[in-house]
């Protein structure tokens, strides 16, 4: 409520590792269907799918020019996804696409074509959006320094959980991409497998056994009390409170998983709900396409005029 949102189902940023046509669209569904299971009202926010937006491409396409080779090249997470994704290692870039060298700048774009003001994001993200934050200045001081053209955007991170680690390896940070499936838990996950992959999750083995939020000491510990606050709301010191002398990790794990359980059974259930329900979803994608497109096009056109682009007759 104290916030013009902006949420976008982002397809095409899908396609810079290779995906399956029919699980892409079926995948983009499913996205679409969580952010109103979780309370996304589209009557209060614009939910929309990327590719329905022409803007975007058009925008990340002019933004390409004001961005440097060097710039994409020092992007922490293209290292390491051109790292795995690559099968040749003989040059610097191997054989990865370019769009999944580019796609921050298209990144920029989505950010910079709704005037935001914030954006929240993880720590890994951040250097994202201050390339976004350096092309809007850019373009800015080239062509309209008294009247910028493009909001310059401030990072919103925030204090707690702004991050799910990974259940085996709480120093990297949750990933749907992960090949090891032990380490993810979606939010359409299974009761059971939830219930499986908690109790299997890193601890410590500190004796005697302590429930302490300790990032540097005890990540995976940390890791799950993370979990646990976000399921109950309780804080930090509440949940060592409660756990405070344990004898063994078990017990907590078991509440966590619980507590996970019962967060996401209600969201489950609307999940289906809404993805049975075609024609609504249809209905929320227009609607969504043309409002952002509405707001979209009026950043595009003052952008192809600065730049001196001749607009359409």
């Amino acid at each position: 409520d104290d916030y013009d949102c902006q949420y976008c189902v982002v397809d095409l940023h899908a396609i810079t590792v290779r995906q399956d046509p029919k699980a892409l669209h079926e995948a983009t569904l499913d996205a679409l269907a969580i952010c109103l299971a979780v309370g996304v009202d589209p009557k209060k926010s614009t939910l929309f799918v990327q590719s329905h937006v022409p803007e975007h491409a058009q925008l990340g396409w002019l933004l390409n020019c004001y961005t440097q080779m060097g710039e994409l090249g020092r992007m922490t997470q293209f290292k390491d996804k051109s790292a795995r994704y690559s099968n040749d290692s003989s040059s610097q870039f191997g054989d990865v696409n370019v769009g999944l060298f580019d796609y921050p700048v298209l990144m920029a774009a989505d950010i910079l074509l709704y005037g935001a003001h914030q954006v929240p994001v993880g720590s890994d993200q951040k250097q994202h959006l201050e390339l976004a934050r350096d092309i809007a200045n850019r373009f800015n001081n080239i062509y309209s320094p008294e009247q910028p053209i493009f909001q310059v955007p401030e990072p919103y991170i925030p204090t707690v959980n702004a991050r799910v680690m990974s259940l085996q390896d709480a120093t990297k940070k949750m990933s749907k991409s992960d090949d090891n499936r032990k380490n993810v838990i979606t939010l359409l996950e299974e009761p059971k497998s939830i219930i499986k992959k908690i109790n299997k999750a890193q601890t410590d083995t500190e004796t005697p056994p302590r429930i302490a939020h300790d990032w540097d000491n005890k990540a995976g510990i940390s890791n799950l009390m993370g979990l646990y606050s976000a399921a109950t709301g309780m804080s930090f010191e509440e949940i060592e409170a409660k756990y405070q002398g344990v004898e063994m990790y078990g017990p907590f794990k078991k509440d966590v998983g619980e507590a996970l359980v019962t967060m996401l059974e209600p969201i489950q259930a609307e999940y289906h709900r809404i993805r049975a329900d075609r024609a609504y979803m249809n209905e929320v994608m227009k609607q969504g396409a043309e409002k952002a497109s509405a707001r979209a096009a009026e950043t595009l056109k003052k952008a192809y005029e600065a730049v001196g682009f001749v607009a359409r007759p």
